[in-house]
This record gives structure tokens, C-alpha cells and sequence, in this order.
């Protein structure tokens, strides 16, 4: 049994990749400003405040969730716009990852989480793309500052049916368009972004480090 701390760990990609980790006899400890269920397993935290539990168990893994995506004209943006963008993406992971590095194993992996506007330029995204191309750096130097005893990797995806991206695909209208942007002809799904997780915090790919996967229908590569 292995023990993973999920922050932002009531986001639907966190909750199905707990179900599934669970369900193999693995310990998930979530941590997020809205405790759901209780007790040991379920704390309360918030990383841009740098106000994160204690845990006393040993961890195997860690995985940031928290995101935004705040899609502006950079003309109308203000500078509230980019520091929050800024504060939820990158210091919440930069506190979090200071926080629980003591208490993880030799061998673990950290997963955080970009998006596929950091390499592929998309109007209205100067923020997200800031704050999540700052991540993908961060994966990198963590990468080779940690090896080789922990593992940093990262998943850029494209647009996922989850509660996060709900506005985007209100009305069947919108998720079709959504759809057809992607070579893929398709919206990612929670269970594409968790399969991609449990990879990367596997045995499976204990010889990747330092990489960014790009779960996102082909969108960042191809043009069909």
C-alpha cells in the first residue's frame, strides 16, 4: 500500500483517481479549503495561504489540482487577473511541494498539472498560459534538483468535461465546437486526465522525470 497526498483533492479528476487508487489498496489523504466526509483522510488547507496540515505518514506521492482558467483580451486584464492566475497555479504548488518534500519516500513521484495553451499559442490565455508555463518550468528544475530520489512530472491537458470547465460546454453547441477543435474530434474526459495520473504515479513510469505529457486530443501537435 502506498500513501498519496491529493491537494485540491475534491476536483473531479482527484476524486475519480482516488476512487480508482483506492479501490487497489492505496491510502489517498486529501487536502482542500472544502473538507467533504471528514475525518483523518479528508483535511482542510489552503496552499496560496501556505496554511497546509501535518501529516505524519510517509508519502509515496503528491498531486497538485488547483487550476483556474481565466480567459481575458490582454487589453482588458488587469493585474488582479494575472496575480490570482498566479497565486492558485504557482505558489499554491510551490508551497505545497515545499511543505510535504520532508515526508516523501525516495522513489515517489509529483504530478502537477499545465495546459496545452502553454505550447500552443491560443488568444485570450495570456494568463493561464504565464501561470501554467511557469509550472512547466517548475516541473523541469524540481526534476533535476530532486533525482534521483523523486520523480516531477507534469500533464498538459486540453479542455476535460469537469466542473471546472463547465462553462465551456453549457449547451451541446458549445461542447460540439469544443469536440471539433481537437484532431481527436472529442472532449478529454476525467477518465483520460486520471489514467494519465495513476501513470505517472506509478511503477510503470518509474524512468520518466522531468516531462510534460500532453493529454489533449492531439491539439498541441497535429493539424488534420
Amino acid at each position: 500500500m502506498k500513501t498519496f497526498v491529493f491537494i485540491g483533492g475534491n476536483s473531479d479528476v482527484a476524486l475519480h483517481s482516488r476512487a480508482l487508487l483506492e479501490a487497489s489498496g492505496h491510502n489517498i489523504i486529501s487536502v482542500s479549503r472544502t473538507v467533504e466526509g471528514g475525518g483523518k483522510s479528508h483535511l482542510y488547507g489552503d496552499p496560496v495561504q501556505n496554511d497546509l496540515p501535518e501529516i505524519d505518514e510517509q508519502i509515496d506521492g503528491l498531486v497538485y489540482f488547483p487550476g483556474s482558467i481565466t480567459l481575458k483580451p490582454f487589453r482588458s486584464m488587469k493585474q488582479a487577473d494575472l496575480q490570482s492566475d498566479l497565486e492558485i497555479n504557482v505558489l499554491g504548488a510551490f508551497h505545497s511541494i515545499q511543505r510535504y518534500l520532508p515526508k516523501m519516500n525516495e522513489g515517489s513521484s509529483i504530478v502537477l498539472f499545465s495546459t496545452v495553451a502553454v505550447q500552443t499559442g491560443m488568444p485570450f490565455h495570456s494568463s493561464v498560459a504565464v501561470s501554467k508555463g511557469a509550472i512547466e518550468g517548475m516541473t523541469r528544475a524540481l526534476a533535476a534538483e530532486f533525482a534521483p530520489k523523486i520523480r516531477v512530472n507534469c500533464i498538459a491537458p486540453s479542455l476535460t468535461n469537469t466542473k471546472l470547465a463547465s462553462k465551456f460546454l453549457s449547451s451541446p453547441e458549445k461542447a460540439e465546437a469544443s469536440a471539433q477543435r481537437h484532431p481527436l474530434k472529442k472532449v478529454g474526459t476525467v477518465d483520460d486526465l486520471s489514467g494519465s495520473l495513476l501513470f505517472l504515479l506509478g511503477e510503470t513510469s518509474s524512468w520518466m522525470t522531468g516531462q510534460v505529457l500532453h493529454v489533449d486530443g492531439g491539439l498541441s501537435s497535429l493539424r488534420v
